[in-house]
């Protein structure tokens, strides 16, 4: 792959609304004594989260399916095709094992996307602890018909995560791979976000679109970051972005 011009930077905020539960775990190690068995990831504050790794990596499975780049071992797909849409906009690691090139930088960060506290208020007298709410599952034994009952910790629906994503442009990508974040990010819509997706959890929305362009003028020079425009869900930012 060659090395193309930098042409500037898309920014990208949006709303993450949660429709369902969301379960994103976290390590059970860490727990407190008498805490809960199946908590979920927060922050330093006890605030939960949604880890920029849990969107990326969703969103790039999601994009390999999509695209047809599946690998028949599970691994994650790589390739030297520079038109290749999702190395192009996830990257590619360096492969030590072949004599092909495959490094491609990725064009895509995402941020971890953290609570607004306000979302929750409305759910306040109605949650078990301050930012969750704890459901109770069983599972029955088919042969003794013994009861398992577990307690999982979940985001309750109606929480707003602000999320941000920043989109590299080089020479010659125009607004490819802006398209594929949006691409992506319809995908996970319509899939699920954490853990118990198959069970109801996960099922998440993005609202309030912002996007800037920030071109390599604004690093250079310190001129004025662009409105590119703003999009309500992501359906509309995928027909009028083309």
């Amino acid at each position: 792959m060659g090395v193309k011009k930098f042409l500037g930077k898309y920014i990208v905020k949006a709303d993450i609304e949660v429709i369902t539960g969301l379960h994103i775990g976290t390590n059970k190690d860490s727990l407190e004594i008498g805490g809960l068995d199946n908590p979920v990831i927060k922050d330093p504050k006890g605030r939960p989260y949604i880890p920029g790794s849990s969107l990326k990596g969703k969103m790039r499975v999601l994009s390999e399916f999509y695209h047809g780049k599946v690998h028949e071992k599970g691994d994650v797909h790589k390739c030297a095709d520079e038109n290749c849409p999702v190395c192009g906009l996830f990257g590619t690691s360096v492969d030590n094992k072949s004599n092909i090139s495959t490094f491609s930088r990725t064009r895509l960060i995402v941020r971890d996307a953290y609570l607004d506290e306000k979302s929750l208020e409305p759910y306040a007298d109605f949650l078990e602890t301050k930012y969750t709410e704890v459901k109770h599952e069983n599972s029955i034994n088919r042969v003794t018909s013994r009861a398992n009952p577990r307690p999982q910790e979940r985001v309750p629906a109606g929480a707003i995560f602000k999320a941000e994503f920043v989109v590299d442009e080089y020479e010659g990508d125009e607004k490819k791979f802006l398209m594929e974040l949006f691409l992506a990010m319809k995908l996970l819509e319509d899939d699920y976000l954490g853990g118990s997706g198959s069970r109801g959890y996960g099922k998440i929305a993005f609202r309030n679109i912002q996007i800037v362009k920030r071109e390599k003028t604004f690093y250079s020079e310190g001129k004025d970051e662009s409105p590119v425009s703003t999009f309500g869900n992501v359906e509309e930012a995928l027909s009028k972005l083309k």
